[in-house]
């Protein structure tokens, strides 16, 4: 399996990324380089498709299929992608605060601490469907690491798409994420303008 190792400061300094978005709450104290002139209409598209993908956590061959199944469907294909990006089971993980990071919440996952329906999934890709109930395993629960995490992300705002219970620690999808609630920092229809030369 192919994973990303690129230093996350450096790669959100590099895209003019905030690393909160990636669930980290530290800044760099390197000075910007200076950006040489304007960049092009290529490299403001190839840019936007960069910060999906390392927002996500996806390398470019499951990013282009994700941006195949979008354009398949019926409506508009910027929004498609960012639904399926959004209904990753990683990223509920993450929106939910039963992980830290983004990249903690991958590895949640791919451990074998979240249940779907009942069922043990390890797949961080796998879709999340209106109606289906995430649940952290029981044996989880009881550890004193993942009660740190969930005091470290306390704070955080669960998207009106999800529906947490805090006592049952269960959580619901109510609805199809719609793309207000989606409120990462990506310009869709670059990226759709990238894939469609």
């Amino acid at each position: 399996m192919a994973v990303n190792r690129d230093p996350i400061l450096k790669k959100c300094r590099s895209l003019d990324l905030d690393p909160a978005y990636l669930g980290i709450y530290k800044k760099s104290n390197r000075e910007p380089k200076r950006t040489r002139g304007k960049k092009s209409e290529y490299g403001l598209q190839l840019r936007e498709k960069q910060k999906a993908k390392f927002i996500y956590g996806v390398l470019e061959k499951q990013f282009r299929s994700y941006y195949e199944k979008a354009d398949r469907k019926p409506g508009m294909t910027g929004t498609n992608l960012m639904v399926l990006l959004e209904s990753r089971l990683d990223n509920v993980v993450f929106r939910l605060g039963f992980a830290r990071t983004r990249r903690e919440s991958r590895q949640v996952v791919n451990h074998g601490h979240v249940l779907v329906n009942g069922k043990r999934v390890n797949i961080p890709s796998y879709q999340v469907k209106v109606g289906d109930v995430i649940e952290v395993n029981e044996k989880t629960k009881e550890s004193a690491m993942f009660n740190a995490v969930l005091e470290a992300s306390a704070g955080r705002v669960v998207p009106k798409w999800l529906d947490l219970n805090k006592q049952t620690g269960k959580a619901t999808v109510v609805a199809v994420p719609e793309r207000e609630d989606i409120d990462v920092p990506v310009d869709e229809i670059l990226i759709v303008e990238f894939y469609s030369k």
